[in-house]
């Protein structure tokens, strides 16, 4: 990456994959001056773009991974991210999402300070490039002019997923900031939050911790290219057939392309 941002003539570079949350101690031991940029948004709207592509390979006898399993795996990378940024002290910093959409220019003020280099609203958009200028979303259906990547569960998750999603994950979500919509916890049935949570918590890390292991990362199969967009690319004729269903209009979510001094900005 240095060789790359030298051919640029650029000095700072960002990496912005989600799943980088889970490696920053290797991070900050392979480039100390790293800085982490920790993006948190709201979980029942991560749950709903999460559902809609096959991004979270689920149980085998799953198909597809639900709204509710989505949310546990955003709760669990969240607190794992959380729970290793604290260690960075000054180097660490979390933002949220929303208020990055609604109030750009005040984040970005903020993060100009952290970063000690000057993100100017305006003139990101001017020379916007990739993400910026065309938003990586989850939903492809959509009508560009009523954009609001804002609270989209409110209409586009039944009564019974929000419920059950804040039954689950409810404690992470008020911790957060997050007011709850449905007494969540309390009307559903403890046993079953309880197993959920445990399966597929240890599911996760049972995944996380066999990527991890040389051997059985030496037996699994590479991935070909297009084996690894069926999984991580958006599923457009599920997203369209959502939209059609709700009538929801959706826009592609304002993403921040910042540089850093060496920086991993990460969002769940």
């Amino acid at each position: 990456m240095g060789e790359l941002a030298c051919q640029q003539n650029a000095w700072r570079w960002a990496g912005n994959a989600p799943e980088e949350i889970l490696h920053l101690r290797q991070i900050k031991e392979t480039i100390p001056e790293a800085l982490i940029i920790h993006v948190i948004r709201d979980g029942r709207d991560v749950s709903l773009s999460l559902s809609e592509k096959r991004y979270i390979r689920p149980f085998p006898w799953k198909d597809r991974e639900t709204p509710e399993g989505a949310a546990l795996y955003w709760e669990w990378i969240v607190q794992k991210g959380r729970a290793t940024g604290a260690r960075f002290g000054k180097d660490y910093t979390e933002v949220r999402f929303e208020e990055l959409v609604r109030e750009p220019r005040v984040v970005l003020r903020r993060l100009s300070g952290f970063l000690e280099h000057d993100l100017n609203y305006d003139r990101i958009q001017e020379t916007a490039i990739g993400a910026v200028a065309r938003p990586n979303t989850s939903f492809s259906a959509q009508r560009p002019r009523e954009f609001n990547p804002v609270a989209r569960w409110k209409k586009q998750l039944t009564h019974g997923q929000l419920t059950r999603i804040e039954g689950l994950v409810g404690g992470t979500l008020s911790e957060l900031g997050y007011e709850l919509a449905t007494p969540g916890r309390a009307a559903c049935n403890k046993m079953s939050l309880a197993w959920s949570r445990l399966a597929y918590r240890q599911f996760f890390e049972l995944k996380h911790q066999s990527k991890k292991n040389r051997v059985l990362r030496a037996l699994r199969p590479s991935l070909t290219s297009q084996q690894v967009d069926q999984i991580v690319v958006v599923d457009d004729r599920a997203a369209a057939n959502s939209w059609r269903i709700t009538q929801d209009a959706t826009i592609p979510a304002q993403s921040l392309s910042a540089v850093s001094p060496v920086q991993a900005v990460v969002q769940h």
